[in-house]
């Protein structure tokens, strides 16, 4: 089973400070039993923007976006976050109360928080205060544990005097816990390539035989699926409780044979259809391989795939992306950690929303491998200054892109592949350094070269706001810290998030987009009709 919260929606202004309490009633709870995928209209895929050889590089690109009407409208929180059960078997839980984690939760938010990952399906629940004591005696998680209850019982008394109940931990502690997670991530990974695993996540169906030595076919599932939501509608708190699921794996011939077999049956029993994706082997990734766009289209074909068999017998339904990881294994320290992996994480927002995804939920927000948004040292990695600068400039509504200058016909045995993406969105409206009717542009440039874009139409001789994201420091690429218009990011000495201050450039300005780069161009007071009201 899995369990969905939702952070409160908080769009801070970018002097304040966020609050360091977060109070279990401003989350509210749903339960979702793994299901993903909506489909909403057909495919938008990006901007087919390529150079063609012998183009000379000041070529100017020529963009416009149709201001009248979105293509799309995406879910409020569009951009949701995972948190895996690995927390609870290598001892991380109890840190989740940190205030530096709560504050850079709160960044992201609004958002669906989903508890869940392979560990599920071996993870029990025993209603016991201290289930280390119904093992025959005490073994060294209950003094941890102890250790940690003190601790945290003096700090909730020393905050109680400053309205705060957050707990503060004290560096040695945390010292102990990053030694013990060490060691059990090691056992993680064992498990994860043996395919055994102690009791200690409702996984991929379709992986059941891999795992459990058996199969659960499509319609079997379905099945399962609806006596779960007859067993749940009779008991007042879960009455109104959403339903996701089957959260199948990559869409090959096998698993659209399963969920065809479970949308036959209960298509119209859950909320929203989920899958996974992953889009790399992370034991063999390279840092190139980020920049292939190749490997960025796969996404694409998937997402077709999974609506054609969602719209055959539920069109509509709307579909999540329940899961989506960079690398598999964990992923690969220095790269699905690093700047480079943002080429994917952005591109997968874009195409998504472009494609009429509702959902998607990141993998994972802190402590899952090398895939998280937040490390062991409760440092924000680059894919979460990405996060924030979209949940903070993003809205959901979705428009449609122009382009003239750089396209050609394709030569024969040739293909054209997009160097040059570029989305468009509303900018959000939470956002109060922007008035309603503004247009957030974001633009990867996968080119060795710098590319230049004129704004025509609706958009020409408009203000721009730009927040240009580049890798900070000697490692390039493969950096794990970032700096926005050339100033690094890193929280402030007092826990709270830094101001995102952006580079004002003057109206009728050429945007000149660096090599290998990506970043968000607010285009004030278009007063586009379609971002004008909610």
């Amino acid at each position: 089973m899995r369990v969905l919260c939702a952070f409160p929606e908080a769009m801070p202004s970018s002097n304040s400070r966020p609050s360091a309490c977060l109070a279990p009633g401003t989350l509210y709870l749903a339960l979702l039993l793994h299901l993903s995928l909506s489909s909403q209209a057909g495919d938008r895929r990006p901007l087919p923007v390529d150079r063609a050889p012998g183009l000379k590089e000041k070529t100017l690109i020529l963009l416009d976006v149709s201001t009248k009407n979105p293509v799309r409208t995406v879910n409020e929180n569009f951009l949701s976050l995972q948190l895996d059960p690995s927390i609870i078997h290598d001892g991380w839980l109890d840190f989740l109360s940190s205030k530096r984690l709560v504050t850079l939760a709160r960044g992201l938010s609004p958002a669906f928080l989903r508890f869940g990952g392979k560990r599920t399906d071996f993870l029990q629940f025993q209603n016991l205060r201290n289930p280390a004591k119904s093992r025959g005696g005490p073994g060294p998680d209950y003094y941890l544990k102890n250790y940690e209850d003190d601790i945290v019982r003096s700090d909730v008394a020393l905050d109680k005097q400053k309205g705060c109940k957050i707990a503060q931990h004290p560096d040695v502690m945390l010292e102990l816990q990053r030694e013990k997670a060490a060691q059990m991530h090691l056992v993680l990974l064992k498990e994860q390539f043996s395919n055994t695993y102690s009791n200690l996540i409702l996984t991929e169906p379709n992986n059941y035989r891999t795992m459990h030595g058996r199969a659960v076919n499509g319609s079997q599932l379905g099945k399962d699926y609806i006596q779960l939501k007859s067993l749940l509608q009779p008991i007042r708190i879960y009455s109104r409780a959403s339903l996701y699921g089957p959260n199948i794996g990559r869409p090959r011939k096998n698993v659209i044979a399963l969920l065809d077999g479970f949308m036959k049956v209960a298509g119209s029993t859950v909320d929203a259809v989920t899958w996974q994706h992953c889009y790399i082997d992370g034991r063999v990734v390279k840092v190139m391989d980020f920049l292939k766009t190749r490997l960025l289209d796969t996404l694409s074909d998937q997402i077709r795939k999974i609506q054609k068999v969602v719209n055959t017998y539920t069109p509509g339904k709307k579909i999540w992306l329940e899961g989506v990881v960079t690398t598999s294994a964990g992923g690969t320290n220095n790269l699905s950690d690093s700047y480079a992996a943002g080429f994917l994480w952005l591109n997968t927002l874009g195409m998504l929303a472009n494609q009429g995804i509702d959902v998607v939920i990141r993998h994972s927000f802190f402590d899952h491998g090398y895939n998280h948004l937040v490390d062991q040292n409760f440092n924000p990695l680059p894919d979460y200054w990405l996060s924030l600068l979209y949940k903070r400039l993003i809205g959901p509504k979705v428009l449609a892109v122009h382009v003239a200058g750089l396209q050609r016909k394709p030569r024969p045995g040739r293909v054209i592949r997009d160097k040059l993406r570029i989305y468009a969105h509303c900018t959000n409206h939470h956002n109060h350094n922007y008035v309603r009717g503004s247009i957030t542009l974001f633009i990867i440039n996968l080119h060795r070269s710098r590319k230049k874009i004129k704004l025509a139409g609706t958009l020409r001789d408009k203000l721009v706001h730009q927040y240009l994201l580049q890798p900070y420091g000697q490692e390039g690429l493969k950096s794990k810290s970032v700096q926005l218009n050339g100033q690094p990011l890193v929280m402030v000495d007092d826990g709270t998030l830094p101001e995102l201050k952006p580079r004002p450039l003057r109206a009728g300005r050429t945007l000149v987009i660096p090599p290998v780069t990506m970043g968000f161009y607010v285009v004030k007071n278009v007063n586009a009709l379609a971002c004008r009201y909610r």
